[in-house]
């Protein structure tokens, strides 16, 4: 299939990273292109775990972890014990891009989180995060060094965080620079269907500032809505090129959860290890040795909120049989229901894998997934003691409130309708 220009029936994704629909419609005074899409759809829920690569992956699969496989951050092996970070090379399932392209479709796809490295497509793709190496965050190839010249970045350095922010919003102004001279690149020739850029700043920032963007009178207020005016013409960029576009056409932009102010960290780590069902073979050398787990533990947690039981059948130094794993399953999730902080639940909900994921869930689901009420931020570090306790952060995801708006209309109700509205658009 050829299209000229004129003939595509163009669908354009803006994704806006973390941004709660409810700070949206608050900021939208300030911020005119916001305010152009802020409040006009009720506000989309993430996927469980509401985390970035459980999410991204959910709308670029149209599909739920259980068909695509990414339960979080880290994978464990089940022999050695060590972990890794997932990437797309753990995704299963055909893409969006995938399905469309084999229909003739040609996507261009910016800064989308947990392609990485950078699958082929009909088309042209630069990785989001977890990208570390341009050089494999590009397809095709001939990507690399034009966008090398360009001083492209992948990702902002957030290492000094709360610490500095002067520095932080200096390093998240330049990935948005980056962000919009691929656009530009992209966009211009307007050979392509689907576009999808994916603007990450405000997450990153979020995490480390975000009660600076919800109080007027935080000292730090007034830098972090100098970054928003720029931000806020990124997205003035993309919508002013959507309206030049002729009909059909459509945009969405969402986010792939919200955001609130942090009350604690909460370590389910630490909550097993003070339960007795985790302990150490040795001393963790860091706060991701899961080596460290002993054969004699029945359970340990991965990030944010995966609880497994430590069974001979699925780990190589499990001693849980089956018999046992259904009494420790609900004694767990018993006494997590029970956790209070400073006189709060701590948590919403605490699922079993089969309930949450159904039986015939790809890949390892979790035995347990827990879900925190707002302001509670689920850890599974392995060098920790402390249930409770403050790391730098400040903000914290949230499963509701995540941004959403559709030039028609339209609405999504979780992550994965966003991916299967780009089917439908192109009636696959």
């Amino acid at each position: 299939m050829i299209l000229t220009s004129t003939e595509r029936k163009r669908f354009v994704v803006l994704g806006l990273d973390g941004l709660p629909a409810s700070l949206a419609i608050k900021m939208a005074a300030k911020l005119p292109n916001l305010s152009k899409i802020a409040g006009k759809n009720t506000p989309l829920t993430a996927e469980i775990p509401e985390l970035s690569p459980v999410n991204w992956t959910s709308f670029f699969t149209a599909a739920g972890p259980e068909s695509h496989g990414i339960y979080g951050f880290t994978k464990l092996d089940r022999s050695s014990y060590t972990l890794s970070i997932n990437n797309f090379d753990n995704v299963y399932g055909d893409t969006i891009f995938d399905q469309i392209g084999k229909k003739g479709f040609v996507s261009k796809v910016i800064n989308l989180p947990n392609t990485y490295p950078a699958p082929p497509l009909r088309g042209m793709l630069i990785s989001g995060f977890v990208a570390d190496s341009l050089k494999k965050a590009v397809y095709p190839p001939f990507l690399l060094g034009p966008l090398k010249s360009s001083g492209f970045i992948l990702e902002a350095d957030t290492t000094k965080g709360l610490m500095a922010p002067e520095y932080l919003i200096d390093q998240v102004s330049k990935t948005l620079e980056c962000r919009l001279k691929a656009f530009e690149m992209f966009w211009n020739d307007l050979a392509w269907d689907l576009f999808v850029i994916v603007f990450t700043e405000t997450d990153r920032l979020f995490h480390f500032l975000y009660p600076a963007f919800e109080d007027t009178n935080h000292p730090l207020h007034s830098i972090c809505m100098g970054f928003m005016v720029k931000w806020d013409a990124a997205i003035g960029r993309v919508l002013d090129r959507f309206e030049a576009l002729p009909s059909p056409k459509k945009l969405i932009s969402f986010a792939d959860h919200g955001f609130t102010s942090l009350k604690t960290e909460v370590d389910l780590n630490a909550f097993l290890l003070q339960k007795g069902l985790l302990s150490f073979r040795h001393t963790p050398a860091n706060q991701w040795d899961s080596t460290a787990i002993s054969n004699e533990s029945k359970a340990f947690a991965l990030d944010p909120g995966r609880i497994y039981i430590h069974t001979a059948e699925n780990f190589a130094r499990g001693q849980v049989n089956k018999l046992e794993t259904e009494s420790i399953t609900k004694a767990i999730a018993s006494d997590l229901m029970k956790l209070e902080f400073n006189g709060q639940q701590v948590m919403e909900s605490v699922h079993t894998g089969t309930q949450l994921y159904g039986n015939n869930a790809i890949g390892h689901p979790p035995d347990l997934i827990c879900t925190a009420k707002p302001g509670f931020d689920l850890k599974a570090k392995f060098d920790r003691n402390d249930i409770y306790g403050f790391f730098g952060r400040t903000g914290t995801h949230t499963r509701k409130d995540a941004f959403f708006y559709s030039s028609d209309g339209e609405q999504a109700e979780l992550m994965r309708d966003t991916g299967k509205m780009i089917l439908n658009w192109f009636e696959i």
